[in-house]
């Protein structure tokens, strides 16, 4: 059984060389990976597969499984490169032929175009027009492989379907109007499949709510010029990633070195989807915020979101679109992974904040009680490190009178707090870092990371992270057409379920 407090760690990094007709150097458009996402719809047990895209390149690779002894290897399975010479490409995302099962790699970038690639066969055979600029996203809804979400410069989000009824008219639903006034560029769909959240370059944060999409031939797309809530008070520059995490939503803004996670007052997935009618539709510039979920506010209900927690993310500088993916699925730790400017790839565990609070607060009881010789001891998670007091050894070649004021010193308070005891037994120092890691009482408080792997040199610059489907391997992209691959739960090289 694997161990679910165990973070991901450095296996492998390799840069893909460019394959254009001319030599590129290191300032080449190609030179660069912008997104990655695995392929989710391959049985259990079988090698992750995972496309990255750059401006020029869309790149499909297999994870072999590997031990933790083994080198990790990365089969290259296709290189695709766009010859379109107003390509330049920054999102991608999955599908499937609903038919014969081929995946579908679909890849879109500055010439406003959705480019669907069959991989089995290593061919296009389709391309979405509809944009009126770049796209910088792209999501795959996670109830219908053949609904398809795209962010672009025109500041709309547009919903796409592959299904074979929507040939004709494949943009089924435009989410505009009301929603943004800059570049949008991130967009994601809710587990569900019937919310859509889209930020940008205004820092808007929208959520949408998707309607119902017809089976049949639509000859117009349905438009909604309103979302169900909007907001510009989450943050203080432009947002280049929003996801959801179960009815929570993680966001990250350029300039301010955090990730938040915060959640929509009011807004639960249980309850019944609003409808277009019940979008707030009254413009007030005064206003930050509007909500259908809590339209009016209240001593009961003070604000329209809450922010619960924020994650630091340290030098990233001036440096945007760089994007976090958090890790969530049943029976398994959510594992929140972030690369940042200079080549540091961080990970928060969610599941060690609760742990290190009934941790402590253990402390605290056994502190508190007149019988705590009595009580069982508080096992400390053996992920916390930890460093008691250190002893003092006596010096016997000192006098008496030195000897004695050392004592006496020792049994003062001490400043350092290296050597100061304090709950459990545990330095101050010791303590202090704790709670810079695992303390979430204060939501505004920056938390640092559980674990961070470096590349030698610190010159990388991670774009996107990307988890497989079990959570084994994490993959960052990004600068120098450079994959940085993180694993955990290492597996004995054997025959696995054949994939993709």
């Amino acid at each position: 059984m694997s161990n679910e407090w165990e973070l991901p760690r450095l296996r492998a990094s390799f840069i893909l060389q460019d394959d254009s007709k001319t030599p590129a150097d290191a300032d080449s458009p190609a030179q660069e990976f912008f997104d990655i996402k695995f392929y989710p719809y391959n049985p259990a047990g079988a090698s992750p597969i995972f496309g990255a895209v750059s401006k020029k390149h869309a790149v499909i690779c297999r994870l072999p499984p590997a031990s933790d002894k083994d080198p990790v290897n990365c089969e290259i399975l296709l290189i695709i490169r766009d010859g379109d010479e107003d390509g330049s490409n920054h999102a991608c995302c999955w599908s499937r032929d609903p038919e014969t099962g081929h995946p579908w790699l679909l890849v879109a970038g500055d010439d406003a175009r959705i480019k669907v690639y069959d991989v089995k066969e290593g061919k296009l055979i389709r391309t979405l027009v509809g944009h009126g600029g770049g796209i910088n996203d792209l999501a795959t809804s996670p109830m219908n492989p053949l609904i398809i979400a795209s962010a672009a410069d025109d500041t709309t989000i547009r919903i796409w379907s592959l299904a074979s009824a929507h040939a004709q008219q494949p943009c089924v639903c435009l989410l505009g109007g009301e929603g943004h006034a800059w570049d949008l560029l991130s967009v994601n769909f809710h587990d569900s499949g019937r919310y859509v959240l889209s930020s940008g370059h205004d820092q808007v944060i929208n959520l949408w709510t998707i309607p119902e999409i017809s089976n049949e031939h639509v000859e117009v797309p349905t438009v909604l010029h309103y979302p169900h809530f909007s907001t510009s008070e989450v943050h203080n520059n432009l947002v280049d990633c929003v996801v959801f995490y179960g009815d929570l939503i993680l966001s990250r803004a350029c300039h301010e070195d955090s990730i938040v996670l915060w959640r929509i007052e009011g807004f639960s997935s249980d309850d019944p989807p609003p409808t277009a009618a019940q979008a707030p539709t009254t413009h007030d510039p005064t206003k930050k915020t509007r909500s259908a979920f809590a339209p009016t506010l209240s001593p009961a209900q003070p604000t329209h979101f809450t922010r619960l927690m924020t994650f630091h993310t340290a030098e990233c500088k001036t440096q945007f679109f760089l994007r976090f993916r958090m890790f969530h699925a049943p029976g398994r730790h959510p594992v929140l992974a972030f690369c940042n400017a200079k080549a540091k790839t961080m990970f928060w565990d969610l599941a060690r904040f609760t742990a290190y609070s009934e941790f402590i607060e253990g402390l605290k009881a056994r502190q508190r009680s007149k019988t705590a010789a009595a009580l069982p001891p508080v096992e400390k998670p053996a992920w916390l490190p930890a460093k008691k007091a250190p002893a003092k050894k006596p010096d016997t070649a000192t006098t008496t009178l030195r000897h004695a004021a050392a004592v006496a010193e020792t049994a003062s308070p001490s400043p350092d707090p290296e050597n100061l005891t304090s709950l459990g037994g545990f330095t101050q120092k010791t303590l202090n870092e704790w709670s810079e890691m695992y303390d979430a009482t204060n939501s505004h408080s920056p938390i640092k990371p559980h674990k961070t792997g470096s590349v030698d040199g610190g010159l990388f610059v991670g774009r996107q992270v990307g988890w497989s489907p079990e959570g084994d391997y994490c993959i960052v992209v990004g600068a120098g057409n450079r994959v940085l691959i993180f694993q955990r739960w290492g597996k004995e090289q054997k025959a696995s379920t054949p994939g993709v």
